[in-house]
């Protein structure tokens, strides 16, 4: 299964280069890799809580 995402991936960046130019190239593996760590996270393979929870105090 990795292949074949890592063989969408690259046939995206191709064509993005191919029939675009650089900055388009770069746009598209943005998005490549914005949707990568999304599907990290919702696969839970990523845990963000240390970042989204505030410091913690302790009260006495």
């Amino acid at each position: 299964m990795i292949k074949l995402i890592g063989v969408g991936t690259g046939l995206a960046l191709g064509f993005a280069v191919a029939f675009g130019s650089f900055g388009q190239m770069v746009i598209v593996a943005l998005f490549a890799l914005i949707g990568w760590a999304v599907s990290k996270f919702f696969a839970g393979e990523v845990n963000l809580a240390p970042y989204v929870q505030g410091r913690r105090r302790s009260t006495q």
